[in-house]
């Protein structure tokens, strides 16, 4: 009877530890079964409450070719709480109209296996679909070598905090009579990235984490691109970026001109070593401050009428292309007319093969004190660097808020003596509560845990 007391215990207290672990929960989506020939056919793992990227591998789909894979991020604070998700994606592209099998298969997301189930997709004829992906890149390598390693860059000349996309791929022409393989490759890969990854720069990656096979044409000649790593890289300091000349080396079959003759060497093929100039900003008495790229401004309003004393929220959205993560607050002019509160932030960031975009949103509470109307560009400036144009920018608001009423009477606060950021708080509601479940559970999971820890020594000291 003790050990069943006792393995009914042990039984309840692992169930409890369970209930207080914090689980992210991930899915599999399709973005549609009905494709165009020239559309990709794009499997994405969605994972919630997790602020981590997890690796993935998605499967290898006979006829499909892999192409480019994206990772987004995505943080909302939603009433004082924050949301995280997480987005992984990877394209696959088919050559020939048809019904395609995707068999069953599963992926291994934070230790765990989720399935998705097997199913079929159908691509239809466009009239002018090319199987074949034409790139033009900046390989400085490529001088009609049948084989070539390649680490390139899509600008040799950035601003500071500008971003620039890092590629690091083995080319193989297709009319190359070779045969070779890759040789001890995750040891041979981590020293290049010692070697590559440049210093003084924050780093935003798609997250490959396999050797992505795919068909292009550079220059007019067909090759086939394996392709091991994506970046996009944001210099923080005013210094050039050298990049090494790094080798790969790969296991060759030598036929030593015999045809019944099979010897495996070593070959090992390097790049050629390069640097990215990182330019200065104009003069501009807030240069060491704003942030580099192309953006603009989305703004919403819940109400453009309201009465002084009347709240409003105001959110105020960049969105562009540029290091999202790091786009600092709007500036606010300081005013007599409005009290702004610390608003909540919020982010979604894709990162892919063409760089880094996104939105980063600052959700504002606004109390207007006046009334009249207000032009919010007043109040609100953003500036930023476009680098495309190599001029300033600032962001201006289209929106006007109409206050109507009396003047908003602060008591026995002066105008000119206070912002008012804590005027009218006798006015706020504060009789409204919000439950939070998850902490009540972790409570009383706790409770649980302690009181049969406590039953537990009891029964053994009574026995």
């Amino acid at each position: 009877m003790k050990a069943y007391i006792l393995l009914g215990i042990i039984l309840c207290f692992s169930i409890t530890i369970f209930a207080q672990s914090k689980n992210s929960v991930a899915t599999i989506h399709f973005n549609s079964k009905q494709l165009k020939l020239t559309e990709a056919f794009v499997i994405s793992v969605v994972i919630t409450d997790s602020d981590k990227r997890p690796s993935i591998v998605f499967p290898d789909i006979a006829e499909l070719e892999k192409r480019s894979k994206s990772a987004t991020s995505e943080v909302r604070m939603v009433d004082g709480k924050r949301i995280v998700m997480q987005t992984i994606s990877q394209e696959y592209f088919a050559s020939k109209v048809g019904k395609y099998l995707i068999p069953e298969f599963s992926l291994m997301v934070n230790n765990e296996d989720i399935i998705s189930h097997e199913t079929t997709i159908f691509f239809s004829d466009t009239g002018n679909a090319d199987p074949v992906e034409t790139t033009e890149l900046n390989i400085t390598e490529q001088n009609n070598d049948e084989v070539f390693f390649s680490v390139a860059v899509n600008n040799t000349s950035v601003y500071i905090r500008e971003g620039f996309s890092l590629s690091i791929s083995l080319f193989i022409s297709e009319a190359a009579p070779v045969e070779m393989e890759f040789y001890q490759f995750n040891a041979q890969f981590q020293e290049i990235l010692k070697k590559i990854r440049p210093a003084g720069c924050w780093e935003e990656n798609t997250g490959i984490e396999e050797i992505v096979k795919r068909k292009v044409t550079i220059r007019g000649q067909a090759y086939t691109e394996y392709n091991m790593f994506k970046a996009t890289f944001f210099p923080l300091k005013l210094e050039d970026i050298w990049f090494p000349s790094v080798g790969l080396s790969m296991l060759v079959v030598d036929r030593m001109g015999a045809v019944n003759v099979q010897k495996k060497v070593i070959k090992t093929f390097y790049n050629r070593p390069f640097k990215v100039q990182v330019k200065p900003l104009p003069p501009h008495p807030l240069r060491d401050q704003v942030s580099v790229g192309v953006f603009s401004l989305v703004e919403k309003l819940t109400s453009e009428t309201v009465f002084p004393g009347e709240s409003v929220r105001y959110n105020y959205i960049i969105r562009g292309k540029g290091n999202i993560v790091n786009i600092p607050a709007p500036e606010i002019i300081p005013n007599s007319a409005f009290d702004f509160y610390t608003p909540e932030i919020s982010h979604v960031v894709t990162r892919n093969s063409s760089g880094v975009s996104g939105e980063k949103a600052f959700d504002y509470i606004v109390v207007p004190r006046n009334d009249g109307k207000f032009p919010l560009d007043r109040y609100f400036q953003w500036v930023f660097f476009d680098p495309v144009k190599a001029v300033y920018d600032t962001l201006h608001s289209d929106k006007i808020l109409e206050v109507r009423g009396e003047d908003y009477k602060l008591g026995n606060l002066s105008l000119s003596h206070s912002l008012g950021i804590y005027d009218n708080l006798e006015n706020l509601v504060t009789t409204k509560t919000t439950i939070n479940y998850r902490e009540i559970l972790k409570n009383l999971t706790n409770v649980i845990a302690i009181v049969l820890l406590l039953l537990t020594v009891w029964i053994f000291r009574k026995h």
